[in-house]
């Protein structure tokens, strides 16, 4: 039985931003350093940015990507790329059994909740890179769900207040993804179940099966994992206990992930007999079932062990493991918790280390993203170089790259893990494009002033981090050279130059007393009759010195073969391209591409060379078709924004799309669309060029645009009335057209000299829209995004409950944007307990109240008992659950 409840306003169950507390959010020595709190200034969200969002069970069940906000704006379009295989001749530890995986579970874009992009206007956000050494990057973070309004997330406050829903399915960043895929590495989403950081969302939602004995969960992760682009998931399931009869289920939905094609990597926190939380800290009989099942056979991928290990358990969990034919290199994962304890572990990784001296067991780490996130000045651009030697330390062992750590300090992933490569074939391409820059640089002339990241763009990084070889290298060091506003780390003097291409160079430099080489790239490029290679270079005292390319064949890979530059005489400073042709060794592989240097006539002792691009082509035509069905999406100049779209070509033709108005550097993804922010032209012309894989540009799709002919800024406003009304600055020429798109569709025509139009009859559920102004006889269309007025909300079904005597058990709401269900005993509201020890409240919350108090004792078997539940939008509805006994 239910009836309305009269609407009213919502509460906001976290406090509002004021400007002074905004002001205080970012680069602060006083904000929490694990926080990354929301950008401000010109870095500051663009109201139509698209971000992504977390899934409750409910929600990904109804999953729908026409229905998922920007959804189309948030894929991964990268396939996953074939890895070189091994060859432990050309690593630089050939001892290291190149089988050993590794797996980082860390954030990628930090935790400001509502900022979750795959690209935006901020040098200084984290950009992972030193994939050589991953084989999957699995997202940790925590996304609010969809329709959670912003203003409940207040960033000055601390942590146990954020007053909203997390999904248990989180997403990863589909720029890492791309990045990820670009370099061979999988790339993983995470499903998480905890006792407070999911609120009373549970395992077992995943658990049900349909009539056919299968999951629709299992059929929704991985229905959602192919349409973002992602490869499976880290299944982290914390919560207090799996009830004894749902450990078969659970292991049979982790068969289903599989049989859909989705890697699975298990946590070591369940005891497989009983259900119950365990931390085993190695791999047995009491875990080792979630990977490899007597019963039911191979289960998960891998296992991610807890983290409290010696040893001599990770001696016994390499032998237990081929024991039961798992292999402890590819599947077990000796767990280190980098971001708790960084560079001062308390458990040695050395322990991991056989009586041979190789690795027993993979090794996997959770946060290294603490060399960002944990960083006082982590928003500070001219303190970014202290982010980047923090990183090179975590995985080589050194802030400089040049190895070997002291004794007793962290010795760096790179001790462990063998250098991987995705450079295969016979093209390969880099410009040592970091992924961010402080301006954007193509064809050495700076071409966009902005700062920018995009990881999604980002090159191959350089392997080794780095590597010099001969007498004269011991005085060379290297750098990304980010241009004169970079702040380079103390011990460099090098005069920045900036990029050729992107936003940075590698800059060679110091003293070059002989002959040097520096090893960049692992590869396995095949050369053919045609190949050739180019390499693009600057420098104040490059003329000075001799440059060769170094190439080690796999046919003998202790030799270093120096291919001459030629030309390589005095290049004034400025950027020059040198060809060199290798024909000659036509039919061999080349397994590592590198730069020698040596000087011409005695010791320089201010060295520097800059590389600007680096290219390895077969010969053969590889510069794309010029891109077809370039057009702009939407058009928002009320907020400076622009959404472009065009036709997207394999990847085999095509690695990126740049997009540029007249001359100015908008934007480079490789995917169907970009989002522009702070566009604030009138009138010109796009143009987006096609990158191939050889680096090669395409001709220019060109694009005219005219906002002056227009009808100016577009505004949208709806009303509980069930209309919108579209306004606009200027009147249009008759024959102008107002559509109304989203899940309702509608086009007016505004009569001449009107300004605006008003659509009836439209939704009044919350909904999405985009309103569009095309004018007549030229001029660009013009559009405003807006929502629907809700006034509508679902009762609380009685179905959702399980009522006897003084037992009530509840469920949590499916509506989509419901916030809050308070329950009524005899008119009083009953208390529920909240996650964080946060005490009880009057009403279930959503996302904070605890899986526990769902289980309710009432006072009495004949009360009378209702539910009010509320959405966002303060609409209620009352269900009466038991009629009382008066």
């Amino acid at each position: 039985m239910t009836r309305p409840v009269p609407r009213r306003r919502s509460l906001l169950a976290a406090v509002t931003v004021t400007a002074a507390l905004a002001a205080t959010a970012v680069g602060t020595p006083a904000a929490t350093a694990s926080d990354t709190l929301p950008w401000e200034g010109e870095s500051a969200k663009g109201p139509n940015q698209p971000y992504q969002h977390g899934y409750s069970a409910t929600t990904l069940l109804d999953w729908d990507p026409r229905t998922d906000t920007d959804a189309g704006r948030l894929r991964a379009r990268i396939p996953l790329q074939p890895r070189a295989d091994a060859d432990p001749a050309t690593q630089r530890n050939p001892a290291l059994p190149a089988e050993t995986r590794m797996l980082t579970l860390a954030g990628d874009y930090g935790n400001a909740f509502f900022e979750s992009h795959p690209y935006t206007n901020e040098f200084s956000q984290y950009l992972f890179s030193y994939w050589q050494y991953t084989d999957a990057y699995a997202s940790w973070h925590g996304m609010p769900t969809e329709g959670v309004p912003e203003e409940y997330y207040d960033p000055a406050a601390e942590w146990t207040q954020r007053w909203f829903e997390f999904g248990a399915v989180n997403l990863p960043n589909p720029g890492y993804t791309d990045a990820a895929h670009k370099n061979g590495a999988r790339s993983l989403g995470t499903v998480f179940f905890s006792d407070h950081d999911r609120g009373p969302q549970s395992y077992s939602e995943l658990l049900v099966r349909d009539g056919n004995g299968g999951f629709p969960a299992a059929r929704k992760l991985a229905e959602v994992a192919r349409y973002f682009g992602f490869d499976g998931y880290f299944i982290n399931q914390e919560q207090s206990r799996v009830a004894a009869e749902d450990v078969d289920d659970y292991m049979d939905f982790l068969a289903a992930l599989r049989a859909e094609g989705l890697y699975v990597q298990w946590y070591d926190s369940v005891d497989a007999g009983t259900g119950e939380k365990l931390y085993e800290n190695e791999f047995t009989e009491r875990n080792a079932p979630f990977v490899q099942n007597d019963a039911r056979g191979p289960l998960a991928d891998s296992i991610f062990l807890n983290y409290w290990w010696n040893s001599e358990k990770l001696t016994d969990s390499a032998r237990y493991a081929e024991s039961v034919g798992v292999n402890p290199r590819t599947q077990v994962f000796a767990g280190v918790e980098a971001g708790k304890y960084q560079f001062d572990q308390p458990y040695d990784l050395r322990d991991n280390l056989g009586e041979d001296g190789a690795p027993m067991n993979a090794v996997a780490t959770l946060g290294a993203d603490f060399v960002h996130s944990d960083y006082a000045h982590k928003t500070d651009d001219d303190k970014q170089s202290k982010v980047f030697d923090r990183e090179r330390r975590w995985w080589t062992g050194t802030a400089t790259g040049t190895g070997p750590a002291g004794d007793g300090e962290w010795p760096g992933v790179s001790s462990q893990i063998a250098e991987r490569t995705a450079v295969t074939g016979s093209t390969f391409a880099t410009t040592f494009n970091t992924g961010h820059g402080l301006g954007y640089w193509r064809d050495g002339v700076r071409a966009g002033g902005q700062e920018w990241g995009n990881i999604g763009i980002q090159d191959t990084p350089v392997t080794w981090q780095w590597w010099f070889q001969g007498d004269g290298a011991d005085g060379l060091e290297a750098d990304y050279d980010y241009g004169p506003d970079y702040t380079p780390a103390d011990r460099f003097d090098y005069r920045p130059l900036g990029a050729f291409e992107g936003g940075s160079s590698l800059a060679v430099s110091g003293e070059l007393t002989g002959d040097a080489v520096l090893r960049l790239h692992k590869t396995d490029l095949r050369l053919e009759e045609g190949s050739r290679a180019e390499l693009t270079y600057a420098g104040p005292s490059a003329g000075d010195a001799d440059v060769s390319l170094a190439l080690v064949l796999a046919s003998d890979p202790s030799k270093t073969v120096r291919v001459p530059i030629e030309h390589s005489g005095p290049a004034g400073g400025g950027w020059r391209t040198a060809t060199v042709d290798l024909s000659a060794y036509a039919g061999e592989t080349v397994s590592t591409l590198g730069l020698g240097l040596a000087p011409q006539a005695g010791p320089i002792d201010d060295f520097q060379v800059n590389l600007g691009a680096l290219t390895v082509t077969d010969g053969a035509e590889h510069t794309p078709d010029a891109p077809t069905g370039f057009h702009v999406e939407q058009a928002l100049t009320a907020t400076d924004e622009l959404y472009l779209g065009w036709d997207l070509d394999d990847y085999e033709d095509v690695v990126r799309y740049d997009a540029y108005a007249d001359g100015e550097y908008l934007g480079g993804v490789y995917d169907d669309n970009l989002y522009v922010k702070h566009f604030t032209g009138t009138r010109g012309t796009l143009r987006l060029v096609a990158v191939g894989k050889d680096g090669s540009k395409s001709g220019a799709a060109t694009l005219p645009y005219d906002f002056t002919r227009g009808p100016g800024d577009v505004a949208a406003r709806a009303s509980e009335d069930g209309t919108v009304t579209v306004a606009w600055d200027k009147p249009v020429p008759p024959g102008s057209v107002v559509t109304l798109s989203g899940a309702y569709e509608d086009t007016l025509r505004p009569g001449h000299g009107r300004t605006s139009v008003t659509f009836r009859d439209t939704p009044v559920d919350g909904g999405d829209f985009v309103a569009t102004v095309a004018p007549a006889r030229g001029g660009t269309p013009v559009a405003a995004t807006g929502a629907f007025a809700d006034t509508e909300i679902e009762p609380y079904p009685t179905s959702a409950v399980e009522l006897s005597g003084t037992s009530l058990r509840l469920t949590q709401p499916t509506l989509a944007d419901w916030h809050t269900l308070t329950v009524y005993e005899n008119g009083e509201p009953i208390p529920f307990d909240t996650t964080y020890s946060q005490g009880e409240r009057d009403r279930m919350i959503r996302g904070r109240t605890t899986l526990d108090a769902l289980s309710v004792t009432l006072s009495a078997a004949d009360s009378t008992v209702t539910a009010v539940i509320e959405d966002y939008a303060g609409n209620r509805a009352e269900t009466v659950l038991r009629e009382g006994a008066g």
